[in-house]
């Protein structure tokens, strides 16, 4: 049997919102296996998604440039809070965007190796390390193109989206983006989503049904699973969301008024995938003086 930490109880209850002894008792059940045991509170219906991805752990900005049907973005970290407001660091950050959108830079390596005033961004980066005192990383780069609509909205300089739609309205762009920036949708539309998804979720579905609703007829039983699921790609898909905009429609709702279709999306956000390390102090001496 794993051993089951109060660290990994706080992990899970993170991820799931859950009560701490619901999770160590899901933890308990699948033997320390944070997945399973994630899994195990969706199925007894004691969670609904996952809060992980929701969890931003590194500092810095994003910053968006756009011109004519292109549009850029660019994430640059730090290593605190405090130096991310700094004045030069947010002015760097935008040039960035910049010098990516004139380079037609599209990975990191060409922007890093692209120029910036007398010199290149990796060596301006370099720069700044050393006027501020703290590492800076130019980390992510997204760009769209398109022939039709162009949309790009900022939040705070944390969140970054870009939106292509073809037909429809600046206006009707930047409140899809505004839309993406709140919500994050994790697919596009139905068709996007990948089949060992939707069979999870009915797993999921299935599971917390009672033996007394597991007993109906196959057709029937498929129906509710599969009413209960579509529900679910409500939540996760841009088009079957309620649109931030206006509540009382979709998304695809807004599309259709506005004659348009989304060709592409990108988000942005800070520290999206990293996690940052908190030293416990306390936990370091204990440890090496022999006392934990």
């Amino acid at each position: 049997m794993a051993e089951i930490t109060a660290s990994l109880v706080k992990d899970l209850r993170e991820r799931s919102g859950v009560g701490m002894m619901e999770c160590k008792k899901a933890l308990v059940e699948n033997n320390g296996d944070i997945e399973a045991a994630m899994e195990w509170l969706r199925k007894n219906g004691m969670a609904k998604a996952d809060k992980k991805a929701d969890r931003v752990a590194a500092e810095g900005l994003v910053a968006v440039a756009t011109k004519g049907g292109k549009g850029v973005m660019v994430e640059v970290n730090s290593e605190t809070d405090f130096s991310s407001r700094n004045e030069a660091f947010i002015q760097f950050t935008k040039d960035v965007a910049n010098v990516a959108l004139e380079s037609g830079a599209k990975d990191i390596a060409t922007l890093k190796a692209a120029k910036l005033g007398d010199s290149t961004v990796e060596d301006a980066a370099k720069a700044l390390t050393l006027t501020i005192g703290e590492k800076f990383d130019v980390r992510r780069i997204a760009t769209v193109e398109t022939d039709g609509v162009l949309g790009s909205y900022s939040h705070g300089g944390r969140i970054g989206v870009l939106v292509a739609l073809k037909g429809g309205s600046e206006e009707l762009a930047k409140g899809i983006a505004m839309h993406v920036a709140a919500m994050n949708p994790k697919f596009i539309k139905v068709e996007d989503v990948p089949a060992d998804f939707l069979e999870k979720e009915k797993e999921i579905e299935l599971s917390k049904m009672s033996d007394k609703e597991k007993q109906k007829p196959a057709d029937i039983l498929e129906k509710i699973v599969s009413g209960k699921v579509n529900k679910i790609l409500a939540d996760v898909t841009l088009v079957g969301q309620s649109y931030v905009i206006d509540t009382e429609i979709t998304v695809a709702d807004a599309l259709k008024k506005g004659g348009a279709e989304i060709i592409a999306v990108e988000r942005l956000a800070v520290g999206e995938g990293i996690e940052k390390v908190v030293d416990d102090f306390a936990a370091e001496v204990m440890k090496q003086a022999g006392l934990a």
